[in-house]
């Protein structure tokens, strides 16, 4: 497998589609500035990091730094144990795992980091800092200078997105994959939906100079609110102080310029195979049933580039399950690195009226999925895997 660049005429639509949607954005931002213009520039001052971004309660924040660039981290459970490398989302850091860490590092040495550019990683402001082949090599390098040989990864979001890429080329490295609301590359660009915070709208609005990052703090960073409003029925105790943290973490123009920079570089780059190589690591994708970023057809679509790979749909959950459903998402994980998974052999028969059962709202790809199992009556379904194994909790249809 390689890295691909789009094609010229992509190129050039997607930075026509850049100069088009920022002139659409700036128009309805400059409608709601004028309507309340205090409001949106309103900007609060954040000198102080809340407790739950610096102490060590989670585990213990430590440095790196490689070929120049600083990285922070925490690192939780035994150093003897097997390395699980969590990479988060964005907009996030590694507060994105806190539900996550006590728990895995039972099992394993778990390192929460943040990514380049975010958090108290260094946040280089030249965009070439950000492609691809970079942070693949410096993802290489973190490992190694852990002392380690090979890790687990745990990605969510963009942090899948990179987990994706080093599995695919950096198998020699990878000893099982865990992606989160993540599809395949060749996938992630086109399932971004216009209802979402960061829509396909700003996705191409984020490819301009300077705009979007001042975008980002108006209305005193209401962006992260309106990511993180899950955070409203989950986490009602501790809530200001989780969502304050986040706000502290993106409060300055230089704390966007970064992780948008990855937005940037990473829509014009495609994973390529040939001879219909698939992906050798094992791989579980988790999704939330409710997640308006991701499809689920996307998922069972990048199955077909994995070699063995397993699928956890979370019941109730957006775009965020491993925060918003921990139990189920912990458990998955789980059993998918360190136990059995759930269903050891399953039929396609099963595997499809599972899946019929979960997208019971998307009809048109259900009746595909239903009409492979009468086509075909060997066992083998078109379009699925063979190897797949599905991990969710379904109601089947026949």
């Amino acid at each position: 497998m390689k890295i691909e660049r789009v094609s010229i005429c992509e190129r050039i639509q997607l930075y026509f589609l850049a100069f088009a949607y920022g002139w659409y954005l700036i128009a309805r931002r400059l409608v709601r500035w004028a309507w309340n213009p205090k409001q949106f520039f309103l900007l609060q001052p954040r000198d102080k990091p809340p407790p739950c971004l610096v102490d060590n309660t989670f585990g213990k924040h430590s440095y790196i730094k490689l070929k120049g660039i600083k990285f922070h981290y925490v690192e939780a459970g035994d150093k003897n144990k097997p390395l699980l490398l969590l990479l988060h989302g964005f907009p996030d850091c590694w507060l994105s795992w806190r539900e996550q860490i006590p728990v895995l590092s039972q099992h394993f040495r778990i390192v929460a980091l943040d990514l380049k550019g975010f958090g108290d990683s260094d946040k280089p402001l030249n965009k070439g800092s950000y492609r691809i082949e970079i942070l693949l090599d410096e993802l290489k390098q973190f490992i190694f200078a852990l002392g380690a040989k090979s890790c687990s990864i745990i990605g969510h979001d963009l942090g899948g997105l990179l987990g994706w890429y080093m599995a695919a080329l950096h198998d020699d490295v990878l000893y099982k994959f865990v992606a989160i609301s993540s599809p395949h590359p060749n996938f992630y660009w086109n399932c971004m939906s216009d209802n979402t915070v960061f829509s396909r709208k700003w996705l191409h609005f984020s490819r301009l100079p300077f705009l979007p990052e001042i975008d980002v703090l108006k209305e005193d960073l209401s962006v992260i609110n309106d990511t993180y409003k899950h955070l409203h029925v989950k986490e009602r105790e501790c809530e200001n102080d989780i969502v304050e943290a986040y706000k502290y973490a993106f409060s300055r123009k230089e704390d966007w310029t970064g992780p948008i920079n990855y937005f940037r570089n990473l829509p014009f780059t495609r994973l390529g195979t040939s001879n219909n190589q698939q992906i050798a690591t094992k791989s579980l994708l988790i999704v939330g049933n409710s997640d308006p970023s991701v499809s689920l057809e996307d998922i069972v679509h990048s199955t077909e580039y994995v070699e063995q790979s397993s699928v956890k749909v979370v019941q109730g959950a957006g775009h965020f399950p491993h925060q918003e459903k921990p139990e189920s998402v912990n458990e998955a994980i789980i059993k998918f690195l360190v136990g059995q998974p759930a269903v050891e052999k399953t039929t396609s028969r099963s595997i499809v009226s599972s899946w019929l059962g979960s997208l019971s709202t998307t009809v048109k790809y259900g009746n595909q999925m239903f009409d492979a199992v009468h086509k075909r009556t060997n066992g083998v379904v078109n379009g699925l895997p063979s190897k797949v194994l599905y991990l969710g909790q379904t109601t089947a249809t026949t």
